[in-house]
């Protein structure tokens, strides 16, 4: 199953860390509000059975809003909850051994740090790519920066949807005009924020202003 760019723009990344006393559904409910177009599920200290009942009410509320969820890292719960896919990281599960479980008909991303990492995800079959990290990470405190140049070069190598990710905000998301990708992903920069809908609708118009357009 094809992913649409326009599915890619606005790409937000849970993280229980900023839920400041909310439960996830009810920050991914006003994330969806604001405009967000994809959503994956990160929550890495979850066992497979908890991050399964975690994610099925999620799952189900992202549908009602035509948003695809994804899966971060763990593709049994992303096939037990009816997730729309995976995404794999380059030392998690591999695109084959994700598809062997999820089939044809979900998604499976992965992320590529280079153009050959990036050739080599399209040629293994991965639906998507995130790159990165742009701006540093929060996240992974490991994260090298990327070089812009190499962010095009990654872009301009693979005919699959490139999502930039890593320290994007609001602050320099415009910085990213022009990069030739489908998409942004953030995790702070909604579920961080006090209003997290009204960060939602801000990064929605930052996403189609970097990525080409305001998509109807």
């Amino acid at each position: 199953m094809q992913i649409m760019s326009s599915q890619m723009r606005l790409y937000a990344i849970t993280d229980s860390r900023w839920l400041q006393g909310k439960t996830l559904y009810a920050c991914v409910e006003a994330a969806l509000q604001g405009g967000i177009t994809m959503l994956q599920i990160r929550e890495k200290h979850c066992s497979t059975a908890e991050l399964t009942e975690r994610a099925i009410p999620i799952v189900s509320l992202c549908h009602a809003y035509r948003v695809p969820c994804i899966i971060n890292d763990d593709v049994q719960a992303a096939r037990d909850s009816g997730a729309d896919g995976v995404h794999v990281g380059q030392t998690d599960a591999s695109i084959a051994q994700a598809r062997a479980i999820l089939g044809t008909e979900k998604w499976i991303g992965t992320s590529a740090h280079n153009v050959q990492e990036a050739i080599q995800a399209q040629q293994d079959g991965a639906d998507y790519i995130g790159t990165g990290a742009v701006f540093g990470s929060a996240t992974k405190q490991d994260a090298t920066p990327l070089q812009w140049e190499t962010l095009q070069a990654i872009c301009q190598s693979v005919t699959i949807p490139v999502v930039a990710i890593g320290g994007i905000t609001a602050e320099n998301v415009l910085q990213l005009s022009g990069f030739n990708g489908q998409g942004i992903a953030v995790i702070s920069a909604i579920f961080a924020q006090a209003d997290i809908t009204a960060a939602a609708k801000q990064m929605r118009i930052f996403a189609d202003m970097v990525c080409g357009g305001t998509i109807i």
